[in-house]
């Protein structure tokens, strides 16, 4: 019976475990990496909405959103980051309501 269990059910537990463990790994290795891509989408976005508002004064409306789009666009691009259109936008509208916000919140501090 010892023999059984040394030679066929401990290698079965412990590949069976084994893979079990890396699938945890994969797993979580695939959520951090999403929480980091996330992170960094949100910091880039307010970069960006930060630096067209000082940059291109003199633009307006429909063209700060397209100059943000494209300078956000290539700062996720070069970090290797994939975004879709919607979420683009999304990113862009939040920080533009955050930033408003924190300026809303200075003016009637003063």
């Amino acid at each position: 019976m010892s023999d059984f269990v040394n030679i066929v059910l401990l290698p079965i537990l412990s590949t069976a475990l084994t893979a079990i463990v890396a699938y945890i790994g994969v797993k979580l290795k695939a959520i951090f990496e999403r929480i980091e891509d996330d992170k960094t989408k949100n910091e880039a976005a307010n970069t960006c909405v930060r630096a067209i508002e000082q940059l291109y004064k003199d633009l307006h409306g429909e063209e700060k959103y397209n100059k943000c789009l494209e300078s956000l666009t290539a700062m996720l691009n070069e970090k290797g980051i994939t975004v879709t259109d919607i979420e683009l936008k999304m990113l862009i509208e939040s920080a533009v309501h955050r930033l408003n916000h924190e300026n809303t919140a200075e003016w009637e501090a003063e």
